[in-house]
């Protein structure tokens, strides 16, 4: 038995209820697309208040995937009991004016009741997604007028629906986000899923209720105009701001989703205001001979505060900076004031890639500052990554690094465990109360700066740089070194839990 009014013959005429083939691929392809688009920039969009971390990237998909399974087994229940073309139009519309309020909703809420962020965000994604869902099994339900056909239609629309989430997900990851503002891609979206509302309502029912929701996706854009929590810059990676010194003069602090990464003074690049980054550039002058120049390379850019120290106290050094941003070297450039010569190159690339492009003993020096949220990525962690380190350094060459943790300092020590496997000498910086006897000591936690390197490491001239920048920091080696690592495992490729070993508290910085 047929359904007469889904016949071919009843397609194209307004508010009759046609819905043939093509229709319907486009119907699944685009709300398929659609969740992709809006899992992927809900990461984007909560990083600048959750961080861009595991934990966070995890909950948004099991959030997006609970959407998905819940709009497919709820769409395909209603459309047994309600004709589905009373519905298609009022899910893609519905979701759309969602999807279009959403920045400033999300933004408005970290400003006004963070308290209550991680329900919104949950609702934000698990609405749209799951009304998009629901759009596959009643399209499917409109196309079985025949049982003969069943696997044929089921199988063809869900290959549709998978193409279409592959394609939104290519689309978003390598297209939108390096091009448009998160805040664009999501009033865009849901202006689209709006027009695909009233186009479905036109042809099946005639439906007059879309002009409300074009005026609510109206609202979401002239909603983010307002809404708090803005960006100087998106980068592919980051919400980007410059934000000019309190103090006066011409400092300057880069902040990447809300955690201070550099201060760079534009006039005086000598000027360190970071801790961590006063103890980096104690170790070194401590290495190596006062205005020496060195070939150094950077794992991570930040605001470049390193190569353009290196550049001013060491005049002929070569710094290579491997940063994984275009946008934050474009904000060094345009924001930052860095000088086009100052010795210094920068490549936009991943740090481990970075690092397999350079010769064997060919830097002096190598610095890991680079960050994802608030930890090193993993991959920049293990032996098989300071394994490639130690391959690029001169014979004396030094390793120093940035670490930032916290509670019982796992992830330091696995890392100081994981660097002792590589190094013959290594040595950690920090506040004497976050390094201490056995494995429970450094409760408080924050910066730490390790050094490695297979020659012996000048411990007396390190402190007493270390105390001329009136740091506060002292230096852990040997036993007491070996007694606070305690049984803590090395880092490796195939298990690396970084993300798992820290325990974030409190605000970070990274530069």
């Amino acid at each position: 038995m047929t359904d007469p009014s889904s016949s071919p013959a009843a397609e194209g005429e307004p508010g009759r209820a046609g819905l043939g083939p093509r229709a319907a691929a486009m119907l699944v392809f685009g709300s398929s697309a659609a969740v992709l688009v809006v899992e992927i920039v809900a990461l984007r969009l909560l990083a600048p208040y959750l961080g861009l971390t595991l934990e966070t990237s995890t909950m948004v998909i099991g959030i997006a995937l609970t959407a998905i399974a819940f709009g497919s087994w709820l769409g395909g229940h209603i459309a047994d009991q309600v004709d589905p073309r009373r519905l298609i139009g009022p899910s893609l519309g519905v979701s759309g004016a969602v999807v279009a309020l959403t920045p400033s909703v999300l933004r408005t809420t970290a400003e006004w009741a963070p308290a209550v962020l991680l329900v919104i965000a949950s609702l934000t994604i698990l609405v749209p997604g799951a009304l998009l869902s629901a759009v596959t099994p009643f399209v499917t339900k409109l196309r079985l007028t025949n049982l003969a056909e069943t696997g044929a239609v089921v199988g063809r629309l869900s290959g549709v629906g998978t193409v279409g989430a592959i394609v939104g997900t290519v689309l978003t990851g390598f297209v939108l986000v390096s091009r448009l503002p998160v805040s664009a891609i999501l009033l865009g979206l849901g202006a689209l899923l709006v027009a695909g509302s009233a186009w479905v309502e036109w042809r099946t029912r005639g439906w007059r209720g879309t002009p409300a929701l074009t005026l609510v996706v109206l609202a979401g854009g002239l909603g983010v105009t307002v809404a708090p929590g803005g960006c100087d810059v998106e980068t592919k990676y980051h919400c980007a701001r410059v934000v000019a010194d309190s103090a006066g003069g011409d400092g300057r602090t880069l902040v990447l989703d809300g955690l201070r990464h550099s201060y760079v003074d534009v006039d005086d690049p000598t000027r360190l205001k970071f801790e961590y980054v006063r103890a980096i550039a104690s170790a070194v002058d401590a290495a190596f001979p006062r205005g020496a120049p060195l070939a150094a390379h950077h794992l991570g850019g930040g605001g470049l505060t390193l190569p353009r120290y290196l550049a001013a106290t060491r005049p002929g050094t070569r710094s290579l900076v491997s940063e994984i941003d275009g946008g934050v070297v474009g904000i060094n450039r345009e924001r930052l004031g860095l000088p086009s010569q100052a010795g210094i190159g920068v490549r936009v690339e991943d740090g481990r890639l970075g690092l397999r492009r350079l010769d064997t003993g060919s830097r002096d020096l190598v610095v890991g500052d680079a960050f994802g949220g608030v930890s090193v990525p993993w991959h920049l962690t293990t032996v098989e990554a300071m394994t490639d380190v130690r391959r690029v350094l001169v014979e004396d060459g030094l390793y120093v690094a940035n670490l930032i943790d916290h509670g019982g300092m796992d992830f330091a020590r696995a890392e100081v465990a994981t660097l002792g496997e590589t190094f013959e000498h290594v040595a950690v910086l920090g506040e004497p109360a976050d390094i201490g006897q056995g494995p429970t000591a450094g409760s408080r936690g924050g910066n730490l700066v390790v050094l490695a390197s297979d020659r012996p490491l000048d411990l007396r001239a390190t402190q007493k740089e270390l105390d001329a920048r009136q740091t506060g920091w002292k230096i852990t080696t040997g036993g007491d070194l070996g007694s606070w690592t305690g049984d803590a495992p090395p880092l490796t490729d195939d298990h690396a839990p970084v993300d798992q070993l820290l325990q974030p508290h409190g605000p970070q910085t990274g530069e």
